[in-house]
């Protein structure tokens, strides 16, 4: 794999049917980063996004298989950078930020910085999305550690050692979730910057379905708890079974203590078969916390293999002049 020249910026901007908006989204990063290159992933839209994001100059590429997860993996398999910018092709997103949060990775030498939404817009930022947001965000922190405070934030910088060492195993825009918790798993540096977050452009339709979206990220939080805390995901199924072996065995060691008899044999066996399904659980979360903490290590030697941020970019004209 060639390495990127110090200071390279490439902006990727995953798109579906977004028309409306990727023109301004484009123009508006070409004159934050004039010296970054500007990529546009169209999935599979149907509205014009293509052409419209040729207009402007930008680099096009297509991923057919449907998601922002096989786009974000596309991304980052393809593209050969120091520095990711990854932005919505929706038009929320200030690109008058962009150069701070590249600024951030390149001077702090960070791999990964957070452009935390700030707005006052309602309909930018529903209430719902918000606490949403927020209880996620509080889930992940819990369990994975990490001063996160907008998890599901669609505008990242990235170093190039995090992309190329990032798995991307997500389909959808649980990706965002699986951004965070593999800098939290592997103590990555990571910076966060305030940004403004705005409305979409009239005539433009947000793919975030609340309810539908919401679930697959709680779903993709609770397979990663599973699968990189998995002393804590069995440990805490353990807990729960030898409570509830512990409930239906209370009255039958009573009646037993009472009178030496045991009349209600089936509960008496069910308790006993939960109570086994309760230490095989234990067993199963510490085999495979050994496993866990072996592909995390490998993770991390992955991850090291690849250089951290040049400081050097500071002598490339990067930004805005």
């Amino acid at each position: 794999m060639s390495e990127a020249a110090p200071g390279t910026v490439a902006v990727l901007i995953p798109c579906h049917n977004e028309a409306v908006a990727i023109g301004a989204v484009v123009a508006g990063f070409r004159a934050a980063l004039p010296h970054a290159t500007i990529y546009v992933y169209d999935n599979n839209s149907s509205d014009g996004t293509r052409e419209a994001a040729a207009a402007t100059g930008a680099v096009v590429r297509t991923e057919t298989r449907q998601g922002k997860g096989h786009v974000v993996r596309r991304m980052f398999a393809d593209l050969e950078a120091e520095a990711y910018l990854l932005v919505d092709g929706d038009g929320t997103y200030d690109p008058a930020d962009a150069p701070a949060m590249v600024r951030a990775l390149f001077e702090d030498r960070l791999d990964m910085v957070t452009g935390v939404r700030v707005t006052d817009a309602r309909a930018a930022y529903r209430p719902g999305h918000r606490l949403g947001n927020r209880v996620l965000t509080g889930v992940v922190r819990q369990v994975f550690g990490g001063g996160v405070t907008d998890m599901l934030s669609g505008y990242r910088c990235f170093s190039r050692r995090f992309v190329k060492s990032f798995p991307a195993l997500a389909h959808g825009f649980e990706t965002e979730t699986e951004f965070t918790v593999h800098a939290l798993e592997l103590r990555l540096p990571v910076g966060e910057v305030r940004t403004a977050y705005s409305e979409r452009p009239a005539g433009s339709e947000s793919k975030l379905r609340t309810y539908r979206d919401g679930f697959r990220i709680l779903r993709t939080i609770l397979a990663l708890v599973q699968r990189e805390r998995p002393l804590l995901f069995f440990g805490i199924m353990a807990l729960v079974l030898a409570l509830a072996s512990a409930g239906l065995f209370a009255p039958v060691a009573r009646t037993y203590l009472e009178t030496g008899l045991v009349p209600r044999l089936p509960t008496f066996v069910a308790a006993s078969m939960l109570m086994m399904l309760s230490f095989l659980s234990g067993a199963c979360g510490l085999i495979l916390d050994t496993v866990t903490r072996g592909r995390i290590e490998a993770k991390r030697v992955a991850y090291l293999a690849l250089r951290a941020p040049s400081q050097d970019a500071r002598k490339v004209e990067i930004f805005a002049p």
